[in-house]
């Protein structure tokens, strides 16, 4: 059996399913229910929120994308402030790898935390090993 996560943190591929009822969608709400039974943290890097605001206000609108950051913040997703150490770190994943700078902050975040990484990017599979990924 799978060692229980310490922790999740969310990408914006994750939480974009989930919001647009993607086929990923209902994996992540039972993650997200199942990690508040079991007192799990769940967390994002104010990073990803963004990227998540501007990818729902582009193709939808801004009303939608300020609806869709507090289902998050209601569903009691902790949002991470950047700080250096952080940014040092998702620095070093970008340097290393071919991958967005936004996802080098939620590989960072994981890393950080000690956190199971929940995602279904193909862009962090080269990570796999360096920090835990629960794949959707």
């Amino acid at each position: 059996m799978a060692k229980k996560a310490k922790a999740y943190v969310l990408d914006s591929w994750a939480v974009i399913a989930y919001l647009e009822d993607e086929p990923s969608a209902e994996q992540v709400e039972e993650l997200i229910a199942t990690a508040h039974e079991e007192q799990i943290p769940i967390y994002m890097s104010v990073v990803n929120v963004g990227e998540v605001w501007y990818t729902l206000a582009r193709e939808v609108s801004e009303e939608e994308a300020n609806a869709g950051v507090k289902m998050l913040s209601d569903l009691r997703i902790q949002f991470e402030n950047v700080d250096w150490e952080l940014t040092q770190e998702a620095a070093r994943f970008k340097s290393q790898n071919k991958m967005s700078y936004a996802d080098a902050f939620a590989a960072a975040l994981a890393k950080v935390k000690k956190a199971d990484l929940v995602t279904g990017d193909n862009e962090f599979k080269p990570l796999d090993g360096q920090i835990k990924i629960s794949w959707l």
